[in-house]
């Protein structure tokens, strides 16, 4: 499955962006990047079936086993693609909350983007880590 992070903004040459790549690289699964304009912008067609998870704070709060165990389970059904959609500033609108497979959060703080996108990227590893049994997770 393709876990597909799309974002809003640039995160350009930054210490943000070096977090990023450091946990990207790391993915083991198939995984793509793909920056969109703050307003407008398209993104190629979607694999079919594809979930969506935006990252919104009013987002659920997951472990990462749960996380993990989510991800797995879409895998094991057959989807092909799972886009991770970061907002602008503004978040996102109430249409593209409704229609979303999942809303994460990262707690009830809030993050600059260019953070969260990095932590999304560690969380990416961790569950693909945790799904091929890789000791890298320790709960307790």
């Amino acid at each position: 499955m393709l876990l597909h992070v799309i974002a809003r903004g640039k995160i350009g040459r930054s210490p943000e962006a070096e977090l990023f790549d450091r946990y990207a690289k790391r993915i083991t699964w198939p995984f793509k990047h793909s920056e969109l304009p703050e307003h407008g912008g398209k993104v190629a067609a979607p694999l079919s079936p594809v979930r969506t998870v935006l990252l919104d704070e009013r987002g659920k709060t997951l472990p990462s086993q749960e996380f993990a165990a989510l991800l797995g389970r879409w895998r094991d059904d057959g989807v092909r693609e799972t886009r991770f959609l970061i907002g602008a500033a503004d978040g996102h609108d109430k249409h593209a909350r409704e229609e979303a497979d999942l809303l994460l959060g990262f707690g009830a703080m809030t993050w600059p983007h260019l953070l969260a996108r990095s932590m999304l990227a560690e969380q990416l590893w961790r569950a693909t880590s945790i799904l091929a049994g890789h000791p890298y997770h320790r709960s307790g």
